[in-house]
């Protein structure tokens, strides 16, 4: 009886393959994460007092970072009675204070996007890892029960 036997060669190289991407992309999330954490710890922001969440707190996570993007734009806001940066004439002598709060708060909500960002390519790293554990994995199944069956 003579028995078919598979070529699993290129499933346990792609296991590899997809293992190393997963390292890769775990490690650059983390780093990136501690990265955008110690540069906005850097800057030495405190949550404002008057802020719903976090307030007094020491902005270096992107919830603090969250919080005090959107005190700032209520601080702006009543300054400019409600207007935007964009709506106050040029000669309002808050329109300055007001720029200065908008590139703030947008400079805050870029952090939590990055924050966001690293915390993506870290889980995506972490689900490539076990993809390519599994496909090892099933390989080396799939070459055991070949041989099971050629002997």
């Amino acid at each position: 009886m003579a028995a078919t036997t598979r070529r699993t060669g290129a499933v346990p190289l792609l296991g590899l393959l997809v293992i190393i991407a997963g390292a890769v992309l775990l490690i650059a999330g983390v780093i990136t994460y501690a990265t955008v954490s110690s540069t906005l710890s850097d800057q030495k922001i405190t949550v404002s007092d008057d802020a719903g969440m976090f307030a007094g707190q020491h902005v270096s996570q992107p919830w603090e970072a969250y919080a005090e993007a959107m005190v700032i734009g209520e601080h702006a806001s009543e300054m400019a009675g409600g207007k935007t940066y964009a709506e106050l004439p040029r000669d309002d002598p808050n329109r300055e204070s007001v720029m200065t709060a908008s590139f703030l708060q947008a400079s805050l909500f870029t952090s939590v996007v990055a924050f966001g960002v690293a915390l993506l390519a870290a889980g995506l790293g972490l689900v490539l890892l076990l993809i390519g554990y599994a496909l090892r994995r099933l390989a080396r199944v799939a070459e055991s029960s070949d041989v099971a069956t050629v002997s």
